[in-house]
């Protein structure tokens, strides 16, 4: 069985130490950009206003352009590093654990969870995140809930792991379960359908879980952060394909999108 104590040691260790999660979304790689244009879109399209929480924010990639947008934002993170670069850029934030949110019920509009999902093994330990999310978020608000494609998990390590790993890729491609030794920290890769049931499961009213980058997020992981005209080709096509079953798992990031009721 997988420790979560020691999935959430080097989720610190790596954003600390080995990651900047900041460059990743900005400068790193086309696929960053395209990344953030349309985690950016899809929020605009169901928030224009009001408190946001945005747990596991990082560097505050995120909540930077939401309070351009003029949203107030909180931010939450379990690498104090990270934290202080937040605030750094002028972003409210505390070092916090999602599932365990210090905040009190219905005191934000809408509730980011765009990393937390997949650094977290069990199903339990998702449950208390999604519901944690869903606690603090006022009925009406909305929950943005973030997985990594299994599909697209599965996909690299074929291309990369050797016939040896093969009851690790079973185990990958049937149950979501990270290979072991990876330098990434990852708890759980889903499927769409899996994480829209994940959060109707804690009580959220689900609108749709999109695909994030489209079918050209692995390609342009190799193209140049500044190479505009194929991130918005990948981008028209994204927007296409973002609802469409089994499309939208070919995307890296999968977002499940949902209500308080």
């Amino acid at each position: 069985m997988v420790d979560q104590n020691d999935i959430d040691e080097r989720v610190r260790a790596y954003y600390r130490e080995q990651f900047d999660e900041n460059a990743r979304l900005t400068t790193r790689s086309a696929q960053g950009r395209l990344e953030h244009r349309r985690t950016q879109q899809l929020i605009a399209e169901y928030l224009d206003t009001g408190r946001v929480i945005d747990i596991g924010g990082a560097t505050g990639v995120h909540a930077v352009p939401l309070q351009k947008r003029g949203i107030d934002v909180m931010l939450v993170d379990p690498v104090p590093e990270q934290v202080e670069t937040a605030r750094a850029a002028g972003v409210s934030a505390q070092v916090g654990d999602a599932r365990d949110l210090p905040f009190a019920d219905d005191e934000f509009d809408a509730a980011l969870m765009l990393g937390p999902l997949y650094h977290l093994s069990h199903v339990d330990d998702r449950q208390s995140a999604l519901r944690e999310a869903t606690r603090v978020t006022r009925r009406g608000g909305f929950v943005f809930a973030a997985g990594l494609s299994r599909v697209v998990a599965f996909q690299a390590a074929t291309l990369t792991r050797e016939p040896r790993m093969t009851g690790e890729l079973e185990n990958l491609f049937a149950k979501g379960e990270p290979i072991a030794r990876g330098r990434f920290p990852a708890g759980h890769f889903h499927t769409a359908e899996e994480l829209a049931a994940d959060v109707t499961e804690a009580g959220l009213e689900l609108i749709d879980v999109h695909g994030v980058e489209g079918p050209n997020g692995l390609l342009l992981e190799s193209v140049a952060a500044d190479e505009t005209e194929l991130t918005d080709a990948a981008y028209a096509l994204a927007c296409v394909g973002s609802t469409v079953p089994g499309i939208r798992d070919l995307s890296i990031h999968l977002l499940a999108i949902a209500r308080v009721g």
